[in-house]
Order: C-alpha cells, then structure tokens, then sequence
C-alpha cells in the first residue's frame, strides 16, 4: 500500500510519495518547457481550508518540483534531512494567510 502525504486533516490522495519522488527525479533536461505550468498562472484561494489550497496549488501546477516562472524554467530540490514538500507548502500558505 502507497504511503499517502499527510495533511492536518487526514491523508493527502492526490499524490502519493511514489509519485512525487518520481516528479523529483525529472532532469531540467528531460523537461519540456512547453509543457511546464507557469506558476503564474496559479491561483490560491485563500478562503479555501489549507488542505483544499494545497490539492487547488498542486493540481494546477502538475509537477510541484519542475515548473516556469516566465521563461525561466524552476527545478525545486530540498535537502536530504529537510523538511517534506508536503509540509513545506503547508507553511507557505500558513504564512501567507497571516501576513
């Protein structure tokens, strides 16, 4: 069985970790530009519960780790010992919300 990413809620689906280490693992040179989202494309609705934000941002960013902001092509990498994305992008709109 998949380990699923684990929100304060109860369990993440969209993406399980097999999937998301997959995602990690796409080169800037296997990546095509062309089917990379913008993330200006983004939109957050800050009304939404931050599990709701968090399926919202990924669903319409495809690939967390790999993304364009303009023509710049953004390849996402975290430490070893670091935090998860998961939890990352929880603190992200925790503080968003805030300030």
């Amino acid at each position: 069985m998949d380990r699923r990413i684990a929100t304060e809620r109860g369990l993440f689906n969209m993406l399980n970790t097999k999937q998301l280490d997959a995602m990690s693992r796409i080169s800037l040179s296997e990546a095509d530009k062309n089917h990379l989202i913008d993330i200006a494309s983004v939109h957050i609705d800050t009304s939404l519960s931050i599990e709701e934000r968090m399926e919202s941002y990924l669903r319409q960013i495809k690939n967390p780790y790999l993304f364009r902001s303009g023509n710049l092509t953004v390849k996402v990498c975290f430490a070893p010992n670091g935090a998860d994305l998961g939890e990352l992008i929880k603190r992200h709109f925790l503080l968003r919300k805030r300030g």
